[in-house]
């Protein structure tokens, strides 16, 4: 399976390909007040407001700075029956990796249901992230409320 590796603090970490979009530069973004912490403000995506989550804030480290390898990975984060894009801002982006799904093993870590499958390498542990629990949902339902039911039509 080819992966996209980036790290959160020291340690590596990747995403599956086949769930990623795109891969963005760092752009500006628009604040959100009232959000967790974690969520690094709106990106404006072709005129469509896009989340951004902070992934070092959300696994609990605190953030360097913007690197000349930060980026922000567009994502089609599972939301019910849909996807909703999400942008995930990722502090350094290595690059890409081949693993081999016999190399993966669970990680057995229920304190981060978001962290998956672990496989090992010359380059030390990677751990795969899943996007189905990287949000609880009560933050779902903050970043990607229901669409307003439309008015009735006048007779």
């Amino acid at each position: 399976m080819k992966v996209l590796v980036f790290t959160i603090g020291a340690d590596r970490y990747a995403l599956a390909l086949r769930a990623i979009a795109r891969v963005l530069p760092v752009l500006a973004l628009k604040q959100l007040p009232t959000a967790p912490a974690f969520v690094a403000g709106l990106m404006d995506l072709h005129g469509a407001p896009v989340p951004v989550i902070d992934l070092s804030r959300l696994a609990g480290v605190e953030p360097e700075q913007v690197w000349f390898d930060t980026r922000i990975i567009l994502v089609d984060c599972p939301h019910g029956a849909a996807t909703r894009p999400l942008g995930l801002l990722a502090e350094h982006v290595i690059g890409i990796e081949t693993i081999a799904d016999a190399g993966l093993a669970d990680s057995g870590v229920a304190c981060a249901p978001f962290l998956g499958q672990v496989a090992g390498g010359a380059a030390g542990m990677l751990q795969l992230v899943e996007l189905a629990h990287l949000l609880a949902p009560e933050v779902r339902a903050q970043l990607f409320p229901a669409p307003a039911p439309a008015a009735a039509a006048a007779a």
